[in-house]
Parts: structure tokens; C-alpha cells; sequence
């Protein structure tokens, strides 16, 4: 999820004050000059995907587009915790219920694993861990401009237990799954600390917290075509999801930009969950389509990402946690996000390659969607009286309804022959939306990763992506009638490599470069205002450790 530091409203306003005062005094990060040193260490409990005895339940949506690309996409995609889990690569074909665990550090645990898996149960538990520093550029948090503080490198990570129950195994009820799993997050992020991103760099930044994370049953029909899904939900895992993209670390990779910084709460997407349901089918081996109707705003703050948004946290205007640390609130009172996704597979790959009698084509998935957020947002341009907000200030106008429509293309470029490793992708993502009661209207990303890009590292992958965020009209018209620096776009580059070190370990160092932080806001360092926050580079190091 992306949560950017947007303006605070003044200190006077309460968690029920929805005054907007002219001029808002923004929340900025200090200049960070320490250069990352340092290793971490993850560690994750992973689970084998699919086999024969649960051929009717439909493999989850990374899993199913890892399969549609061939060999072509990363080792592991490292967006969120559920994309981990779901990303893992099958094991080797199973013997009956024998399970082939030789990619687990702790191997069966004793007899353990595979008699769990024998009875359709499978415990994941997943640690991730991250230190990240910036050499140049950024700003201080509002409360760290006085005091100093705020620099130095930042520490992220977040533990998750995971319980998965084949209900066809455990009892009989074919195509039947359940989910349950939990968050521990902890550390600091780099990006509320240090930096003045729209989106933050890592997508495992969080706020603090031990929180319930998913919980849901997922039934399957029709022989695997339509499967149902209902509970509690992160919809980022299936839904506006790059395979390409999911490479990268910086959290714009994942779920995008625009959906990050511009719904309640960034929407239920990771580390939030919504009470959902979520509709797939596929008539053919070709075509998805996927609807979800969900809670538009999982922590139940009562403002979104603008300024006026603190949901009771005026020192923390987009905190997660505020009013639902356990994530057990599971709010229906706000709005309604109604999200569907088109998807087309071009020349879908065959699941051994090494058995394919003919060349099948160079595997692409391309799609098409968007949503509509139900819920009431408020106006960037207008006050209630019809006057200018920026000029005038007073309560925002509020507007019925958000949307936003958006277009991937994952597509593979090159591979030397079909069975071979080494294979180029490239990824597009597209999104846009109304610019009159958002921060973002319209945003893109790009890259290109290479598989196996040495000779023995056929499971790593280097790639280069690059994003820009557009902010959007009333925003700009806000700041231009208030007399402030009027914000354009952010523009942010990463260089990634991830390496699987040993069958459990990945170790993935990263580079970012950010243009112009949040469209180029003034450093609040500078009495004048006139000195926007300096652009920023950005080291960072992840691993994770599969048992």
C-alpha cells in the first residue's frame, strides 16, 4: 500500500473537525545523508501450491499468471506478504501424499509438514525484514523540523502466520479452501521518517501493529471455471496486479499510486483487509474475469488521504491503526468499492515445457479495469459556499462517488529456446482517474526485467522499472489559490536484483532515484517556502528465507 504524507489540517482540529484552513502547513521529511550499511535476515514458512489432490480449486491469480508466462517472470514476486505466499513456485510432483520439501530449510519438520498436507492443512509463517537509507535528498517529518531528529537509516519488517485448509482433503467438499492469516509489523518507514514520497519506497512499510490480515472461504464450481470467494479480504493480490512489476520493492510496483493515495486508507490493500466478495471465472484458457464488491475504507478513518484525513491521528494523518489496530473492526459503514478486471492470455504456456511438441509463442497477459468507490469525497477546489477552498478555506465541498480505470501489459520479449531460463519481459501499467477530489490523476509505470541474466543463476532477475505520478488538477488549482508552490509530477526510478542465494534464500538489494517528491512540495525548512524538497536517492536491502 502507498501512503504518502499529505498536509495536516491545524493542530486545533480535532478527529471530528473537518475545517480546512487555507494556507495547510505541510508534514515534510529532513534531509537524511547516511549512506546503508548492513545485512538483514528473513525468514518465511512457505507452502507448496497445487496438486493432484486439489486439482478443482482454481490456483490463485499469481500462481495462475506465473503459469500463463512460462519460466519468464522472477524467482519470487516480493510485493506483499500474500503475494509471497501466493508467488511461490509449485514443488516437484508429489508421490500420493509424499511432499517433496527439498526447497525448505527445515525440510518436513520432523514429519510434520506432509502429514499436515496428507489432511489439507497447510501453516505458513513468513518474516520479512528490510534496511533502507537515503544519501540525499528528502525532508523532516513537521514534528522533527525543530528537534533534529528523523535521520538515519530506517528498519522494516513484518512477520505473518498464514493457516490454509483443503476442504476437499480435510472432509470431502470439493473445490472448498479456507484462509486465515495475521500480521506483526514493526520498525520504522523510511518513507514517512526521511522522505516526502507520494508513495512510499518499500510495500512493506506499515504502521506498528499485530493485526488479523485475512479471512476468508473461497468455493469453486463448474470444474474449476467460476470460483467465490467472501470475507475478509486484500484485494491487491488479485486484482491491478503486474507479474513483471512484482519484482520490484517500491510500493508503486504493487498496488499503484493513484488507488494507494487516493482512497480511504489506500483501499483494502495490504497491510488492510475488507470484508469482500470476490467472483472469478474463465470460460476459457485465455480469458478472466474477476469482479469484487468490498468496504471501500478498512480502517474506518472518516477523511481520505487529503489534508483533512487523520481518522484521530492529527501526528499521523494516514495512519493505519488509529481506529482498528486488530483488524477486527471489519467496517461496512463508509462506502462500497465495486472493482472488475478483464484479462486476455496470449499464447498461455503449457505446464511442462520440456513435454510441448511445438513452440507455443511467446507467452503476454494483457487487461483491462477499474472501479467505483460509492463513498462521499471531499472537493479540492470548492468550500461549501461555493467559494475557492485555497482562497477562502472553510469546510470542503463533499462529492458523491470516485473512479478510477486502468490497463497492463505483461509481455515476454525473448527467450533463447523454450525450455531455457533466460528470458526478457517488460510490464506497462496505466491508471486515471478525476482529478477534482484526488491527489493523483493519473499515474504510470514501466520496466523490463531479465531472467537468469548470468550463467548458473538461472532463478535470479535484474530489473529496471520507472514510475511517474500526475497531481492532479484540484490539487495543483488548491495550492495556486492559496498562494503556495503549485506540485507536478514525481517521477521515481528503481534498480533491483533478486538473487535466490540457496533454494530457501533470496537476497534482493535495491537502488531508487525519486524526482521532485510529491510533485516537488516545499521543504518546511525554509521559511520562504520556495525551496522544494531535494530530490532523493535511496539504497536498500531484503531478503527472504523460505522454510
Amino acid at each position: 500500500m502507498s501512503r504518502p504524507i499529505p498536509p495536516q489540517h491545524p493542530a486545533h482540529c480535532h478527529a471530528d473537525c473537518d475545517l480546512l484552513h487555507p494556507r495547510i502547513a505541510h508534514t515534510h521529511r529532513r534531509l537524511a545523508t547516511v549512506f546503508l550499511t548492513g545485512t538483514i535476515i528473513g525468514l518465511s514458512f512457505s507452502a507448496p501450491g497445487n496438486t493432484a489432490h486439489a486439482q478443482d480449486i482454481p490456483p490463485t491469480e499469481i500462481q495462475k499468471e506465473r503459469r500463463e508466462l512460462g519460466n519468464s517472470g522472477p524467482a519470487v514476486n516480493e510485493t506483499d506478504i500474500a503475494t509471497v505466499e501466493q508467488s511461490q513456485a509449485p514443488p516437484p510432483p508429489s508421490d500420493g501424499d509424499r511432499l517433496d520439501t527439498s526447497g525448505n530449510l527445515l525440510g518436513d519438520m520432523g514429519g510434520l509438514r506432509p502429514w499436515l498436507y496428507k489432511h489439507g492443512v497447510t501453516f505458513n509463517l513468513q518474516d520479512v525484514e528490510e534496511l533502507w537509507g537515503n544519501t540525499t535528498g528528502g525532508a523532516p517529518s513537521a514534528n522533527d523540523v525543530g528537534s533534529g531528529s528523523g535521520t538515519g537509516p530506517a528498519y522494516d519488517a513484518v512477520t505473518a502466520p498464514t493457516l490454509t485448509v483443503d476442504l476437499e482433503k480435510l472432509f470431502g467438499l470439493k473445490g472448498g479452501l479456507f484462509n486465515v492469516s495475521a500480521l506483526q509489523t514493526r520498525g520504522r518507514s523510511i518513507s514517512q521518517d526521511h522522505l516526502y514520497n507520494y508513495n512510499p519506497v518499500s510495500g512493506f512499510e506499515a504502521d506498528r501493529s499485530t493485526r488479523l490480515f485475512e479471512l476468508w472461504y473461497q468455493q469453486s464450481f463448474l470444474n474449476g471455471k467460476l470460483d467465490v470467494k467472501i470475507g475478509q479480504q486484500d484485494l491487491d493480490t488479485e486484482f491491478l496486479i503486474s507479474d513483471y512489476g512484482l519484482l520490484y520493492l517500491n510500493s508503486n510496483f504493487g498496488w499503484p499510486m493513484a488507488p494507494s493515495v487516493n482512497l480511504y486508507g489506500g483501499g483494502p490493500s495490504w497491510p488492510l483487509s475488507s470484508p469482500a466478495v470476490r467472483i472469478r471465472y474463465r470460460p476459457t484458457e485465455t480469458f478472466t474475469f474477476m469482479f469484487a464488491a468490498a468496504d471501500d475504507n478498512p480502517p474506518g478513518n472518516r477523511y481520505n488521504s487529503f489534508g483533512i484525513q487523520d481518522g484521530g491521528n492529527a501526528a499521523d494523518p494516514t495512519n493505519q491503526v488509529t481506529n482498528d489496530g486488530s483488524g477486527t473492526r471489519f467496517n461496512m459503514g463508509t462506502g462500497a468499492l465495486l472493482i472488475t478486471e478483464l484479462q486476455y492470455a496470449l499464447n498461455p504456456q503449457p505446464d511442462d515445457m520440456s513435454k510441448a511438441t511445438k513452440n507455443p509463442g511467446l507467452p503476454g497477459i494483457y487487461k483491462l479495469g477499474g472501479f467505483y468507490d460509492t463513498a462521499k469525497f471531499p472537493d479540492y477546489r470548492y468550500n461549501r459556499q461555493g467559494g475557492s477552498l485555497g482562497a477562502q478555506g472553510g469546510y470542503p465541498r463533499w462529492d458523491r462517488g470516485n473512479w478510477m480505470v486502468y490497463g497492463i501489459i505483461d509481455q515476454m520479449l525473448w527467450r533463447p529456446s523454450l525450455t531455457s531460463p533466460q528470458s526478457v519481459g517488460i510490464f506497462v501499467r496505466a491508471t486515471g482517474n478525476s482529478g477534482d477530489r484526488n491527489l493523483i490523476s493519473f499515474a504510470a509505470d514501466a520496466g523490463i526485467n531479465l531472467k537468469a541474466p548470468f550463467k548458473g543463476r538461472d532463478n535470479d532477475t535484474v530489473g529496471v522499472g520507472w514510475g511517474i505520478g500526475r497531481s492532479s488538477s484540484g490539487w495543483r488549482q488548491y495550492n495556486r489559490d492559496a498562494g503556495s508552490m503549485v506540485p507536478g509530477n514525481e517521477n521515481h526510478l528503481e534498480v533491483t536484483y533478486q538473487a535466490q542465494v540457496t533454494p530457501w534464500l533470496v537476497l534482493q538489494p535495491d537502488f531508487q532515484y525519486v524526482w521532485h517528491p510529491q510533485g516537488g512540495t516545499p521543504d518546511p525548512r525554509y521559511a520562504s517556502g520556495l525551496k522544494r524538497v531535494g530530490n532523493e536517492t535511496i539504497f536498500g536491502i531484503h531478503t527472504n528465507v523460505n522454510f
